[in-house]
């Protein structure tokens, strides 16, 4: 049987206006770019960047569409250092940047509820 991981609660939660949650904040800016630029062709010629647009729009629905699948099932994360580790998926918050999961196995144990940021995982996979 897997051993549960103790956790530290904080009394109250963040405030989000500071500590990185708003948008404007340098660290939230730093840690969190919301867009990725676009190629030096596309800047220069409207229609690569419209096809730049649109391949971005269909990845990106793709990407939603799989968070929405991997809801209330099985998902194993591959993340740096060879870490590997399986947990019920959740939910994701809405700029992706963390996944709640549900019954985290780690090489050290088991957590109960956690968060995962999304720049610790390469890759994940789930039973359809």
């Amino acid at each position: 049987m897997a051993t549960p991981v103790p956790v530290l609660r904080l009394p109250k939660g963040p405030d989000p206006n500071s500590r990185g949650f708003d948008p404007n904040s340098p660290r939230y800016i730093a840690l969190c770019r919301t867009s990725i630029p676009t190629s030096a062709a596309a800047e220069s010629d409207p229609q690569q960047l419209q096809e730049e647009q649109h391949a971005r729009s269909v990845l990106r629905e793709r990407f939603l569409r799989c968070l929405l699948a991997m809801s209330n099932k099985k998902v194993r994360f591959h993340m740096h250092e060879k870490v590997n580790v399986e947990a019920t998926f959740g939910a994701s918050d809405i700029d992706v940047l963390n996944f709640q999961v549900s019954d985290l196995h780690t090489p050290i144990g088991v957590q109960k509820e956690a968060l995962i940021r999304s720049q610790d995982v390469i890759s994940f996979t789930f039973d359809v």
